[in-house]
């Protein structure tokens, strides 16, 4: 590999979360996803059901319904409301255009009373209202991804009620309408490599870092990063090689991120609790800076943000939800929905809120149509069948188990390979410290796929 080629590698590396995160912007504005309704910029859309497989989103939640807003605060700044929620859990999660969690509005961080919040731009110096909490955002561009909790269909009113009460509205200082993302000088034809560098270029352009990461991005002059106009129309040889090499060696290198990278294992299970821990920068209300929160290593988090992007897109602090993921039984073997597999949890997770295990298809890492649409299961799962020592054994397969009482702790799998993710809400200590361990996933040794214990799946 050339200097140029390496150097077009670890942009990509630098650059996918941004590319990735702000393409996900444009599509919430414009299409929208599955239950998530499209809502222009500075108004909320909000979920009226819980996430299934028409929800092309990376991991997404099967927990919560969801409200999203995509904001621009290049017209001034926002005045967002929230309501009285009686204590319900509750998070707004802020993101900026580099994917950093930046704050955090909800029951661990604000607690579950009425409240106002300001939402002020880069470089805004008047007054904040009286009564509202002042959130700087740091780009001009960001998410709120809000999750609410609910219990199931029958809760879905009380959601809702919450939901029509969160309000998105113009300060009264704003001055214009929002600008919106950067439009493309140039769109390649056939050219994923070229539009993902072109992307990355007008982005850059548009959403400076903090200053530290300013001055990391002036490596990347040779790729044509820092133009004030796009030079990939007219691409040198040379540089346009560079740049698909560099492509595919960094995409390649944020998949081994993803799947073997530095995140400590407990029987199996990758823990990702500090996966969002690259933001060094911006602290907000709700989030914590504490050392244990905050990588200071900033060449290991921005490979960590890449990570993060690409498994688990707009993910939370570890404090407000703890992520564990595998791909492997126990035995290190790949699960694939041709097997059968118990987990069994002796006790359960130690959280203030509530817990998960949801059910992913491999490669995208999106929920896969099952006949009994069931996509996760958790502490608030109606009907499971406990042991009587109060343990839960739930049975991962891709076909429904013969046993009744097997069958109502099943979570249906791909018919290939899957991934499982295990999800704690405002985890306590034990979780962090390494008191309570998550159980393997283990391998039914009666036969692949569970032979002569299941019933068709179609």
């Amino acid at each position: 590999m050339t200097e140029l080629q390496a150097l077009a590698a670890e942009a990509y590396v630098y650059g996918s979360p941004m590319v990735l995160g702000l393409d996900e912007v444009d599509r919430f504005t414009r299409k929208g996803m599955g239950s998530v309704a499209p809502a222009p910029f500075n108004e909320f859309s909000h979920a009226g059901a819980l996430a299934g497989p028409r929800d092309s989103f990376v991991s997404v939640n099967n927990d919560t319904l969801y409200s999203v807003a995509q904001i621009d605060l290049s017209g001034g700044p926002l005045l967002l409301t929230v309501p009285d929620t009686g204590g319900r859990y509750y998070v707004l999660q802020f993101v900026d255009a580099w994917t950093n969690n930046f704050a955090y509005v909800g029951r661990r961080a604000t607690g579950t009373g009425a409240a106002s919040f300001l939402l002020t731009p880069p470089g805004w110096e008047e007054l904040v209202p009286a009564g509202a909490t002042r959130i700087s955002v740091p780009t001009m561009v960001a998410t709120i991804v809000g999750r609410w909790a609910c219990s199931g269909p029958d809760d879905v009113a009380a959601v809702r009620e919450l939901q029509a009460e969160t309000l998105l509205e113009p300060y009264w200082t704003a001055s214009g309408e929002p600008v919106g993302l950067p439009t493309h000088a140039y769109t390649p034809d056939g050219e994923p490599e070229l539009l993902f560098f072109e992307k990355l270029r007008a982005r850059m352009a548009a959403f400076p870092p903090a200053a530290p990461e300013v001055a990391y991005q002036q490596r990347f002059a040779p790729l044509g990063l820092l133009d004030p106009q796009s030079p990939y129309g007219q691409a040198a040889p040379e540089l346009a090689e560079a740049l698909r090499a560099g492509f595919a060696a960094g995409k390649e290198q944020v998949e081994h991120a993803t799947t073997q990278g530095e995140s400590p294992e407990q029987n199996g299970w990758k823990l990702a609790y500090h996966a969002f821990d690259y933001n060094a920068d911006h602290f907000e209300v709700g989030t914590l800076k504490d050392p244990q929160w905050v990588c200071r290593d900033r060449e290991l988090g921005r490979v960590m943000r890449a990570a993060a992007a690409r498994a688990g897109l707009w993910g939370n602090h570890g404090y407000e939800a703890a992520y564990a993921m595998t791909w492997n039984d126990e035995d290190g073997e790949p699960l694939d929905g041709s097997r059968s597999y118990t987990l069994r949890f002796e006790k359960p997770p130690p959280v203030d809120a509530f817990w998960s295990v949801t059910m992913y298809g491999l490669p995208d890492y999106y929920l896969v149509d099952n006949p009994v649409d069931r996509y996760s299961i958790g502490d608030r799962t109606p009907g499971l069948a406990y042991g009587d020592d109060g343990s839960l054994t739930l049975r991962l397969q891709a076909g429904r188990p013969a046993d009744d009482k097997t069958a109502a702790n099943w979570l249906p799998t791909p018919e290939g390979r899957f991934r499982p993710v295990v999800r704690m809400y405002t985890p306590r200590a034990a979780v962090f410290d390494g008191t309570y361990q998550l159980p393997p996933v283990r391998r039914d040794q009666e036969g692949a796929g569970g032979q002569g214990s299941q019933e068709s799946s179609t």
